[in-house]
């Protein structure tokens, strides 16, 4: 076993639990002596600093959601000083506001020191060449990878998304030995350099991926090596955390939560009961460190469980496996999260529509497919071809702009979709992982 940081990685459980302690106990004085937010919310909770004596009294503080995030836009629930500021990143705000998150200086470090053990622990380091093919902007993917594998001293080849041909010249030519990317985007991959006559197991020296922000499969992980020859290692994180984060090691048997970083716990999502090792429910996070925007207790909303007996690799920190769904309603496309909440918000911003719609979500070759069936309103609707295809037009560019992600448009005569007694089921996902 390779460590970036062994003597960290390899804690023993009471050593770990001691020092999470000492950062929970830190961070909850100092957001509720600095950070109105997080005093109105202890008092409210009727909880104060003192009254945290274990590691466990983390349970008596009041949870975060995403809307507070919202709520506080754009950054006033920062607690360093604007001057500390070094970067932002924000969400594509399909929802509504977007999410807004500011590092310190040191926050970066620390983000990058956790992709850093995350890369080791995937059996990288100085001599690869690591192609990162995740979005850079204000998405944290590209930019998270990028410093992370700076820090482990590898070659990093910045190539973000698209122009796919040209990805995989520069993988033969630049001899890359991983890459960092979605899962349906590797596969994409491999499908073009196929069609290229590339074989990416024979003609080039790519061996690992470090694949995430969409859902993917142990099938996957098997058709990725048996077709590519390459080992595909799970890495999770979300922006309102900092970014991309934690990853599976060479043992594949979960993923590592750096524990000196993050406090997951895991809950019972309706009744916000905390649940015991091995049983599923949602994942809650407490970023033990963090300056620019703290978290406590930050519901993510994904389904998850998890396993802290120690890993065969030797890591000491505790893992959460797979992620199995969400406790809402959220799609992912492309690596893009969507909400059916966000699609009607849309559509009903569009006089020649009527209020109907379903979305159909396919798996076609490795990519996804997504397409909205909305009904046309009856005082809109015509037998000439070209104001409907103008009508096309104009939903397809509004649902991009909302969504950030293209997605097909087929119009409805006015009263053909169904219609529904009760909560309307307007996503049909026939997608196999």
């Amino acid at each position: 076993m390779h460590c970036w940081d062994p003597r960290i990685e390899t804690m023993q459980k009471d050593d770990l639990e001691r020092l999470q302690y000492r950062l929970l106990k830190t961070l909850v004085y100092r957001l509720y002596s600095f950070s109105d937010f997080y005093h109105r919310r202890m008092k409210e909770a009727g909880v104060h600093p003192d009254d945290i004596r274990t590691l466990s009294d983390i349970r008596l503080l009041p949870f975060m959601y995403k809307h507070d995030l919202r709520d506080n836009y754009p950054d006033r629930l920062f607690c360093a000083p604007h001057d500390e500021l070094v970067r932002y990143h924000v969400s594509s705000g399909t929802t509504g506001k977007p999410t807004v998150v500011g590092y310190t200086r040191r926050d970066l470090d620390l983000w990058t020191t956790s992709l850093a053990r995350a890369l080791t622990s995937c059996g990288l380091g100085r001599g690869d060449v690591i192609q990162v093919s995740y979005g850079y902007g204000l998405f944290t993917g590209g930019l998270g990878l990028h410093y992370g594998a700076e820090r482990i001293g590898a070659a990093v080849l910045p190539t973000s998304v698209g122009n796919t041909e040209r990805q995989i010249e520069l993988m033969q030519d630049l001899k890359a030995t991983a890459i960092a990317c979605t899962p349906s985007y590797l596969i994409h991959i491999g499908e073009a350099a196929e069609r290229m006559g590339i074989s990416i197991k024979n003609d080039t020296d790519l061996r690992s991926a470090i694949i995430g922000a969409e859902p993917w499969s142990e099938s996957m992980r098997t058709r990725i090596y048996e077709t590519m020859g390459v080992r595909a290692y799970n890495i999770y994180g979300t922006s309102e955390i900092s970014g991309p984060m934690f990853s599976e090691c060479t043992a594949q048997q979960g993923i590592h939560i750096w524990g000196d970083i993050a406090y997951p716990e895991i809950i019972d999502p309706v009744t916000g009961e905390v649940l015991e090792p091995g049983e599923s429910g949602e994942l809650v996070m407490t970023v033990l460190q963090k300056e620019a925007l703290p978290m406590i207790r930050y519901r993510i909303g994904d389904i998850t469980r998890i396993d802290d007996e120690a890993c065969a690799c030797g890591r000491t920190h505790p893992r959460i496996q797979r992620i199995t769904g969400r406790v809402d309603d959220m799609l992912i496309i492309r690596g893009i999260n969507v909400f059916p909440s966000a699609v009607e918000h849309a559509l009903l911003g569009i006089p020649e529509l009527a209020g109907h719609f379903i979305i159909e979500v396919d798996r076609k070759g490795s990519l996804d497919d997504m397409i909205v069936r909305v009904e046309v309103a009856p005082e809109a609707f015509s037998d000439r071809i070209n104001d409907l295809i103008n009508i096309k037009k104009k939903v397809e560019h509004t649902l991009k702009s909302a969504l950030n992600v293209a997605v097909v448009v087929e119009l409805a005569e006015p009263g053909s979709l169904p219609r529904f007694e009760g909560k309307a089921k307007r996503v049909i996902d026939r997608r196999v992982i």
